[in-house]
């Protein structure tokens, strides 16, 4: 039993190392510019801002102050969950690592290889706890598609980048959801929130976020001509 469970479990790597390969392998110029300012933390501020916004059009001041706590302990909970109690423990190379033995196959940009450990992925966990608790939130189906997709992208610029495996993303997805669906329960209890069938300025933050967009493959083509 346990022999069955040991060779299931190199099989799944095998697997997850295999898929990381094929997509890491196919790269650009134009998106190594791309994905690593997309991959980044303050180029998403202005949709963040956005998000504010509409909670504070939308939403009692109570409201607007429960929800923003519930998102910061969202981001929170799942940085931590992966970051320190996880990592430590499985202690699985990041694929650019140098120790790792696949490192010399793995595309990188820029010299970046991040920390030594990558399971779970915090970036995946805290874009997906974010996500996660969005669509709770609002529940409307272009936001809802916009705001995944946009995790999605997250997720495959770390790939991108030679920083992850899928099984890393995976595994910090489901992180990220069990801290938004922690969270928006107790949200909903402590402010009694009912979800509107009306708010306002709902699909702001696809219009901001597709902005960051457009500007982000604008940088990425000038970089291309002109560095």
């Amino acid at each position: 039993m346990i022999f069955t469970m040991i060779n299931l479990l190199q099989g799944a790597i095998d697997v997850d190392t295999s898929v990381f390969l094929f997509f890491n392998g196919a790269h650009s110029e134009f998106f190594d510019y791309f994905m690593k300012a997309y991959s980044g933390k303050w180029i998403w501020v202005p949709l963040y801002a956005t998000f504010l916004y509409v909670m504070i059009r939308n939403f009692t001041i109570k409201q607007t102050i429960l929800c923003v706590i519930g998102l910061s302990l969202t981001i929170a909970f799942a940085d931590q969950i992966c970051a320190t109690f996880i990592r430590p423990f499985v202690e699985r190379l990041r694929p650019a690592n140098l120790d790792n033995p696949i490192s010399p196959l793995v595309h990188i940009v820029g010299n970046y290889r991040g920390g030594s450990y990558g399971f779970p992925s915090c970036h995946a966990a805290n874009t997906f706890g974010l996500a996660f608790f969005i669509f709770f939130l609002f529940k409307r189906y272009w936001l809802t598609f916009f705001i995944m997709s946009w995790a999605v992208l997250t997720c495959y610029s770390r790939i991108y980048l030679g920083v992850h495996y899928p099984g890393d993303l995976l595994a910090g997805m489901c992180v990220g959801f069990v801290g938004a669906s922690i969270m928006y329960f107790l949200f909903t209890r402590l402010s009694n929130y009912r979800r509107a069938e009306r708010i306002h300025h709902v699909y702001s933050p696809i219009l901001i976020g597709m902005i960051t967009i457009v500007c982000i493959s604008a940088y990425s083509a000038h970089a291309c001509l002109f560095t």
